[in-house]
């Protein structure tokens, strides 16, 4: 379900450094260009073209400039009827436990959850809801689980945090890359909550630096088993908590015989001994999920315990948390839909110089705009689940647009709300004011928002780099090197010059769109090759110094995130038209609301980062903070001069 707060500050730290490393090794039109004859420079690009990367992902794609919407159009769903009916038989039983049992103030209040809703969860399988059958789980789909993760998000993130922190990442590990004989000893008394599963990565030296980390697992010399020292903190879970999932350095032996540290995964008992915990942390939000330190003395873990192989241990960080991400954006979907609610009960009610509050057109905009801002993130978040039920392997990015996007949409919203309620939403019995602590950690754990954003464009880079390196390199000496550019496809300077001159494709988005959101799929196609020219253009001008320009990163990963919006909304607004909704109008409306003004923060981004006073400002802000830092003192005077 929702996520554990023993990720905060975690990243994709291995995606990332190997973007990293890709772009520094001679990705991206790196190398230097040496001078050839044509032919030899035609068979150069098409070996590259041959190694290049293939993907159906919408987002790694639109770093080509390419609009590929074959997992997004038309609206995906990957359910049949069967799986379809059984998770709406859910919804009521669900729906009804978690408002007429679980108590969110008093869970709140006493900084755990009450016993009663354990065990009710516990009877419900919600500590299982992916674990197959045949393991005593309900073996959900990512649709189904999403949808029920909606009525945790809608009462109780609390509750969500502690049943996410279980299952979406404690014991995840397990479920996808654990051995049958690892799934068969351990899934079956997590899936009914007999016991409870952490997520061990953070330590004090490691937030998003997670190659920092300083627990260490020794082998013993028999092979048998590892020794395991170290300690983490802020575990969800970690004082209740009775397996663990554990990452820690263990001492690898290269093929020329050096010795190197790379990190493996382990399946940790408390029964082995030497696991403690120090006490509850006192949390702004979140207050009921249980979140300690956790300390590894001695520890002697069996070798049958490692997942997955010694040394891989980032690739198993790394997949536990892009599967386990998705929950995310349907969990805040559901509390932006009770934030919502609220805001509209109030201004229906309230009088104010003599009108109801709906009647003024500031309301009307508030409300309009909370509704969009729900809108997309339910969309993307459904798109989403889709492509991992479908079996796509690419949407690590979609993933990561997903939990960013709807991190922030959830502040905005649940601010919002607090702002039209006034005094009352500022009041604990409300309880707004709860919603909105518990939200500001979304925004920090499962990957910080900022390092997710440099995540989403060196990957997206990295992505480009392995398939049109040489057309940027070509660019470079467009006429002498006309050949490189015909082989990636006649049409390409071609396409270039359009999108200059402002011209969109018929692309398959303009093709599968209904005509109410004809003009939003315009405008998102030329949003898809301006973005294309402009990674193209970054990567000629800066090179290898891309790498290190994270507020240029930032700028390209906004401009994803809302041209991946733009296209959830089109496509889904045009599923609702053609099914006939009764939402369908409304939904077109508020489709081309968020397409319209999305494609003029693109707009003005690209044009940013080519503007020679961005430069210049980013310069600037470098300046000041490096003043900030070196005098450790605010850099204005004071108005009075003491």
């Amino acid at each position: 379900m929702l996520k554990s707060t023993g990720s905060l500050f975690r990243h994709n730290q291995l995606s990332t450094l190997g973007a990293i490393n890709y772009i520094r090794n001679g990705g991206v039109a790196m190398t230097t260009t040496t001078t050839t004859t044509n032919n030899k420079r035609q068979l150069s690009t098409t070996q590259r073209m041959q190694v290049g990367k293939e993907s159906n992902s919408f987002i790694q794609n639109l770093f080509l400039g390419k609009c590929n919407v074959s997992q997004v159009m038309p609206y995906p769903t990957a359910l049949d009827e069967e799986q379809l009916e059984f998770v709406e038989s859910l919804i009521d039983p669900f729906t009804k436990f978690m408002t007429e049992v679980n108590d969110p103030f008093k869970n709140d209040a006493d900084a755990e959850i009450e016993p009663r809703t354990l065990e009710g969860l516990k009877e419900m399988g919600a500590f299982g809801l992916q674990v197959p059958v045949e393991l005593d789980g309900l073996g959900l789909t990512n649709t189904q689980y999403a949808r029920l993760v909606e009525i945790v998000g809608m009462n109780d993130l609390g509750v969500g945090i502690a049943l996410g922190a279980h299952q979406s990442i404690g014991f995840k590990g397990i479920l996808i890359q654990g051995t049958e004989e690892q799934k068969a000893k351990y899934l079956p008394k997590l899936a009914t909550g007999e016991q409870f599963a952490a997520f061990c990565l953070t330590e004090p030296t490691s937030g998003s630096d997670a190659a920092s980390i300083q627990t260490r697992a020794v082998k013993t010399d028999d092979g048998k088993a590892y020794i395991l020292n170290g300690g983490k903190i802020w575990i969800s879970n970690g004082g209740i908590a009775e397996i663990f999932t554990v990452f820690a350095k263990t001492k690898m032996t290269k093929e020329d015989g050096t010795e190197v540290d790379k990190v493996s995964a382990f399946i940790v008992e408390r029964a082995f001994g030497g696991v403690t915990n120090g006490p509850p942390e006192q949390k702004m939000g979140i207050k009921c999920s249980n979140t300690a330190e956790v300390h590894f003395e001695d520890v002697r873990i069996p070798a049958e315990n490692l997942i997955g192989l010694e040394g891989e241990g980032f690739k198993v960080a790394m997949n536990i948390l892009n599967n386990g991400r998705f929950g995310m954006g349907a969990a805040l979907s559901g509390t932006m839909k009770t934030m919502i609610m609220k805001a509209t009960d109030h201004v229906t009610d309230r009088v104010q110089f003599g009108s109801k509050l709906h009647d003024f057109q500031g309301i009307k905009e508030k409300l309009a705009r909370m509704s969009v801002l729900h809108y997309v993130t339910e969309s993307m978040a459904y798109v989403l689940c889709a492509s991992m039920d479908a079996g796509h392997k690419d949407y690590q990015l979609e993933a990561a647009v997903s939990k960013i996007f709807a991190s922030e949409a959830a502040w905005t919203v649940a601010d919002e709300t607090l702002q039209i309620l006034g005094g009352m939403g500022y009041m604990k019995d409300c309880g707004v004011e709860r919603v909105v602590r518990d939200l500001r950690i979304f925004r920090i754990f499962e990957g910080t928002n900022d390092i997710l954003r440099f995540f989403l464009t060196l990957t997206g880079v990295q992505f480009y780099g392995q398939n049109m390196g040489d057309v940027t390199k070509a660019l470079k000496s467009p006429i002498a090197n006309i050949p490189t550019l015909l082989s990636f496809g006649s049409g390409y300077v071609a396409k270039r010059a359009s999108t200059k001159m402002g011209m969109s494709d018929n692309t398959d988005l303009n093709k599968l769109s209904h005509p109410t959101v004809a003009d939003s799929a315009k405008l998102a196609s030329k949003c898809i090759k301006s973005f294309g020219i402009s990674v193209e253009n970054m990567a000629m001008k800066y090179q290898k110094k891309f790498i290190g320009m994270q507020s240029h990163q930032t700028i390209m990963a906004n401009a994803v995130i809302d041209i991946f919006g733009m296209v959830s909304v089109i496509s889904r607004a045009s599923d609702a038209q053609s099914k006939g909704h009764d939402s369908a109008d409304n939904e077109s409306a508020m489709a081309n609301i968020w397409c319209q003004e999305a494609a003029k923060r693109v707009e003005d981004g690209l044009k940013t980062l080519e503007d020679p006073q961005f430069a210049q400002r980013v310069k600037w802000m470098g300046d000041i903070s490096k003043d900030l830092v070196e005098t450790q003192n605010i850099i204005p005077t004071h108005p009075l001069g003491f």
